[in-house]
């Protein structure tokens, strides 16, 4: 998840790449098509320019991640980072136990 809040709806957002694929051709150039739609919908145009890249590359149109393939790399990142953590925890627990147990008088 993004550390910016989203100000404007998954539909809205797609809409907006839509438009700027389909009505592309009307504008002299991409960027033109993006600014346009962009005012309209009260958005900046690299805002758009971002969207409009990443439905790309989703769709499989441009060279990059996908986006459900980067949300389960950074879950498995996490979860290896807890993982390594908890690890770390029970090493330690143990060499602390283990060190009580040595530490303890002999009884015979």
């Amino acid at each position: 998840m993004s550390k910016t809040t989203n100000k404007f709806a998954p539909e809205v957002r797609e809409r907006a790449v839509r438009m700027v694929l389909d009505h592309e051709g009307d504008h002299p150039s991409r960027w033109a098509a993006i600014t346009s739609i962009a005012e309209k919908i009260g958005c900046s145009g690299h805002t758009l320019l971002e969207w409009v890249k990443k439905a790309e590359v989703n769709s499989g149109k441009r060279a990059g991640v996908p986006t459900e393939v980067a949300d389960k790399l950074k879950a498995l990142e996490r979860e290896n980072r807890e993982l390594r953590q908890a690890n770390e925890i029970l090493r330690k627990a143990s060499a602390y136990f283990a060190q009580a147990e040595l530490d303890r008088p002999f009884k015979r």
